[in-house]
């Protein structure tokens, strides 16, 4: 069953819990797509995590960034004004140009990208791999983010105008960001982490380290290992 065309169709519409997002009642495809406009939730809570949990410089940049990507939307929807194609009951805003959702996704779809691919320093051995796999993650979150657009637009929160005007807007700020971190906040990293206020918070600089996920995983190997042969001789 697809969506219905006008705000006044047949079919009445329901929220997912604890949500206001909302979906034709009896409509699988809308309850999907309602479930995945959550995702850019999802995202800021898993950002919050890690930076909770890792406390690692770039990262809370990257959180800055889609702040500041969520404050620039709010700006542009009060330049244009322009009125959502349907307005729902459970909707705290008017205005629908450019979608929060697109903007949202296409920054975090854009800035990963540029992360991926520029950012992340080559190692000599599994290059081949680490290409596969940085490749398929990207076709994933392009995937994500083409899903979360047009459910903006299927469940009548934006019209096709809206979604890829926002999109537009957080491909560009995911641009602009990134230039911005590389070229004038990484410089700075080193001496941010060198902070007292930083090393109380246990904030710290990666930048220099090739994998991050491969460091953490050899130095925390080495180290069990390591307290594993003090505690066995202790023992004997």
């Amino acid at each position: 069953m697809a969506a219905v065309d006008e705000c006044t169709g047949t079919a009445p519409w329901r929220s997912v819990s604890l949500t206001h997002v909302e979906y034709p009642t009896g409509d699988f495809t809308g309850q999907l797509l309602a479930y995945s406009s959550l995702l850019p939730v999802f995202i800021l809570v898993g950002f919050v995590t890690l930076i909770v949990f890792k406390r690692e410089l770039h990262t809370i940049s990257f959180f800055g960034g889609l702040v500041l990507n969520e404050g620039v939307n709010w700006l542009l929807k009060n330049i244009f004004r322009e009125p959502r194609p349907c307005v729902h009951a459970t909707l705290t805003t008017e205005y629908g140009m450019p979608s929060s959702h697109s903007q949202f996704i296409w920054f975090f779809f854009m800035y990963s990208f540029l992360f991926l691919y520029f950012r992340m320093h080559q190692t000599n051995n599994a290059r081949c791999l680490e290409l596969l796999w940085r490749h398929v993650l990207s076709t994933c979150l392009l995937s994500v983010s083409a899903f979360v657009s047009y459910s903006r637009v299927y469940l009548l929160y934006h019209s096709w105008s809206q979604v890829i005007n926002g999109g537009v807007a957080g491909s560009i700020m995911a641009v602009a960001w990134f230039i911005f971190t590389q070229e004038l906040l990484t410089p700075l990293f080193p001496k941010i982490a060198a902070w007292p206020i930083s090393e109380f918070f246990l904030i710290r600089d990666t930048s220099l380290i090739p994998n991050i996920l491969w460091f953490e995983y050899t130095v925390t190997r080495a180290e069990a290992r390591n307290r594993q042969r003090k505690l066995g001789t202790k023992l004997q």
